[in-house]
């Protein structure tokens, strides 16, 4: 079992930054590739970043490519989200995940932490 606790969250303006973290319960967090999800009221959820075990692969959904960066810090079991550019459409709920396979589906990511809010306003 992984627990996950995202925080960083809040009110930014459009074109302003935030940097969300991610911190996992265990010591196997390496084990695990990790992902960050968002959902907007009405939507459903859909896919921001991820990045594998080791770190070496990232990808990002096409609408934050440039603007948003994933890292981890294994020795602080957390990873982050840097999201730079904000617009107000990246408004909503982000969730960080864990899942045994870097991927970019809701499907493969077995844990999930209880969110963060993030509002962007124009």
């Amino acid at each position: 079992q992984v627990q996950l606790v995202e925080s960083g969250g809040g009110l930014v303006q459009a074109g302003g930054s935030l940097r969300l973290t991610c911190a996992a319960s265990r010591r196997t967090f390496r084990a695990y590739a990790m992902g960050w999800f968002r959902q907007a009221p009405g939507k459903e959820r859909e896919f921001v970043a991820a990045i594998s075990r080791s770190g070496s692969s990232t990808g990002y959904a096409d609408s934050v490519k440039g603007r948003f960066t994933i890292s981890r810090d294994s020795a602080k079991n957390t990873v982050y989200l840097q999201m730079n550019s904000l617009k107000p459409e990246d408004t909503g709920v982000y969730y960080c995940a864990a899942s045994i396979r870097f991927g970019y589906d809701l499907s493969e990511y077995d844990y999930w932490g209880q969110g963060t809010q993030v509002t962007v306003s124009s």
